[in-house]
């Protein structure tokens, strides 16, 4: 069976999303190795990257996202990455499922940020402030929808244009969005419930004295130790939640900047998933001051993530 961009989004609703990963973080049978990081040589181009990130249930499933980055399709006018999830069996390691990796990735690493506000938002959040317009934000919307009854959308992006687009795209699905234009990044950020950030900035956009009491800020656009999305204030302000600590503090400027400057220190992160899905934290209600504690969730991304989702798909579609 093979499911492609389309089928991937039909066979993983936000809220059954949501619970899976809850569940896959909640196991001890389930294995996630570091990811595979492998540099490939391309005559005459830019080098290319191949990722692989392998997670099993012990004789349950085994599944491995392949992902393949090749900076030089730019040229060409392809897209630079591809990538193709695959499910087996883990008992016979007989395939059971193919899955757009794309798609695949975009929904759990969404479904993630909204497994983490569940957890870290106030339960009575109604205003939501998306930072970047792009691929990710328009998932991260909807599944933080369906965590919270959130009642205004604003949408900002260094692209005003492309901003006023997925407004327009959200409107027509019934939600009550709005364009924030460029200069009033700062106002909205003060005002918002909820902050989540999808962006490929390498210097901080939204920053730690903007948040109000009671805020939660979610961050997921810093992949590699040289980009970051909020300040270091943001940080010491913040209790701080990732995916998973390892991936967190070798892979996020987000994380790796401040430590590096003497701003927090690694104790700084309060709990992980496993943590929050097992019981061991509670997550905002366990904090000193509920109602007025700002809550700050990282993700990196985990291959548990895409096991949980690809496991979900595979039900779906076996079960219809």
């Amino acid at each position: 069976m093979q499911l492609n961009a389309e089928q991937v989004q039909q066979a993983l609703p936000w809220s059954a999303v949501v619970d899976a990963l809850a569940d896959a973080f909640s196991r001890t049978d389930l294995h996630a190795p570091v990811r595979h990081h492998h540099f490939i040589d391309v005559p005459g181009e830019p080098q290319a990257t191949l990722l692989l990130m392998p997670a099993w249930i012990e004789g349950v499933y085994l599944g491995v996202k392949q992902v393949a980055v090749f900076p030089g399709n730019n040229a060409r006018n392809l897209p630079g990455l591809t990538s193709l999830y695959t499910l087996s069996c883990g008992r016979t390691g007989r395939t059971l499922l193919t899955l757009d990796g794309n798609e695949l990735t975009a929904r759990r690493t969404a479904g993630a940020s909204a497994l983490a506000s569940r957890y870290l938002s106030r339960a009575d959040a109604s205003i939501l402030l998306m930072v970047g317009s792009g691929r990710m934000a328009r998932r991260l919307i909807p599944a933080h929808m369906s965590v919270r009854k959130l009642k205004t959308i604003h949408v900002w992006d260094r692209s005003e244009a492309s901003a006023q687009r997925l407004v327009e795209a959200l409107r027509i699905e019934g939600i009550r969005a709005q364009m924030c234009p460029s200069d009033q990044l700062q106002a909205r950020a003060r005002e918002a419930d909820i902050v989540s950030c999808a962006t490929m900035a390498t210097e901080p956009l939204v920053l730690g004295e903007w948040l109000k009491p009671g805020a939660h800020l979610d961050l997921v656009g810093s992949f590699t130790p040289k980009m970051r999305e909020t300040d270091n204030r943001a940080m010491q302000r913040c209790e701080v939640f990732v995916d998973t600590r390892a991936g967190a503090l070798a892979e996020t400027g987000d994380l790796i900047i401040p430590i590096r400057e003497g701003a927090i220190s690694e104790a700084k992160v309060v709990a992980e998933f496993a943590d929050l899905c097992r019981g061991e934290h509670p997550g905002r209600s366990a904090l000193a001051d509920p109602d007025r504690a700002v809550t700050l969730f990282k993700s990196v991304g985990d291959s548990r993530e895409d096991l949980a989702a690809a496991i979900l798909a595979y039900r779906r579609n076996t079960s219809a």
